[in-house]
């Protein structure tokens, strides 16, 4: 069953001649899917991928020659996991500005590659698009309200993975889910130079597991796993760039009561999270509600903000005698707070409204989450 994409109707209006559209996302969520549907009507169109050793080798000879008998009248170009090509930067630079008609697709399951390749040589010759597991917004197009309140609880277990969506059947969900952290979450960070110990990076993931909505300590966890911290800044990093986690910094005005030098973790998929800590249990049978219903909402309002092009700075507030806020948006010159209850509902901190008296504040709880995130 193919869900309809909301990344694919951007990349049909953002994939432009002269342009090159990245299009990122964690392994596994439908990047390839996507390209192949992009792809259904295209009669003048070349696929290749950056993991074949001969495709590797053309598309990084900066070479305008090779690469224009290469890829000879096709009209566009796509390339799945650009990140294996080394200079692929250059080389993308060299064919849309020696091939005025073609049109530029390429797709990366990290940023650390991908990114630091075809930063500077790609300035103002490219468009980004993230994608994620599938979103709310997505599954409005084959669910009605009732079936999406019944599925509810499902996505707070098991995510959003394409393949969790479509399996029907539990015990599927938890093997393929297992599979994808033994066998995809790390295959990037652990190819990257320096980096061999993948047990050291489950057992910080694991750590994270039980720390959502929660500051963390990057001495603390460095202490807790035998390594240093310098280590420990240096995984969590890489795990943002191969989208596994998600960071999000503390909201200060320079109120002095405010903490605004720590972070907190989120993953970008529950169903991730709870195959670290092998724990797929039921909602009634779990001492965590809060922290899945925060890691939900967190990601969804993320994919929200993505698709439909909401440019926001994300932040959380706290300050030290225990006031806090889940979700911050600061955008269009405005600030906005946001709560997340899974059931009751809350009010605004005092201090806040006295710090922020123009800002605008909504608790998102089961009853009313839909509006937040679609």
């Amino acid at each position: 069953m193919y869900i309809p994409q909301i990344s694919l109707k951007m990349a049909k209006s953002l994939a432009l001649p002269g342009k090159v559209l990245v299009i990122q996302g964690p392994r596994r969520v439908g990047k390839t899917t996507l390209l192949h549907k992009f792809l259904e009507g295209e009669d003048n169109a070349l696929l290749v991928t950056g993991e074949d050793v001969f495709i590797s080798e053309i598309l990084s000879s900066a070479s305008v020659e090779k690469l224009k008998s290469f890829i000879g009248n096709k009209t566009l170009l796509v390339i799945d996991e650009a990140q294996h090509i080394p200079n692929i930067g250059l080389n993308l630079k060299l064919i849309v500005d020696h091939i005025p008609h073609i049109r530029v697709i390429a797709t990366g399951s990290s940023t650390f590659e991908l990114a630091k390749q075809i930063g500077e040589p790609l300035t103002g010759r490219k468009t980004t698009i993230k994608m994620y597991p599938i979103s709310q917004m997505e599954l409005n197009t084959i669910e009605n309200s009732a079936q999406t309140n019944a599925n509810l609880e499902s996505r707070l277990i098991f995510g959003s993975y394409p393949e969790i969506i479509t399996h029907k059947n539990d015990d599927l969900r938890k093997e393929y889910l297992h599979d994808l952290v033994s066998s995809y979450l790390l295959k990037d960070i652990l190819s990257f130079d320096g980096v061999q110990k993948s047990k050291k990076l489950i057992d910080l993931l694991v750590l994270l597991s039980f720390q959502i909505g929660k500051e963390v300590s990057h001495h603390e966890l460095a202490t807790q796993l035998s390594i240093s911290k310098t280590t420990v800044e240096k995984y969590l990093d890489l795990l943002e760039q191969v989208f596994v986690l998600i960071n999000i910094r503390g909201f200060s005005r320079n109120l002095r009561k405010e903490v605004t030098k720590t972070s907190r973790y989120y993953f970008c998929d529950n169903g991730i999270r709870n195959a670290l800590i092998n724990n797929f249990n039921y909602l009634n049978r779990r001492h965590d509600v809060g922290e899945l219903w925060e890691n939900y909402l967190v990601m969804e309002r993320l994919k929200k903000q993505e698709y439909q092009r909401l440019w926001s700075h994300n932040y959380f507030w706290r300050t030290y005698d225990q006031k806090e806020i889940d979700w911050i948006e600061e955008r269009e010159g405005a600030i906005f707070a946001y709560e997340f209850k899974w059931k009751e509902s809350s009010k605004v901190p005092k201090l806040w409204v006295e710090t922020y008296p123009d800002s605008i504040f909504e608790c998102v709880t089961s009853a009313n989450y839909l509006s937040f995130i679609t």
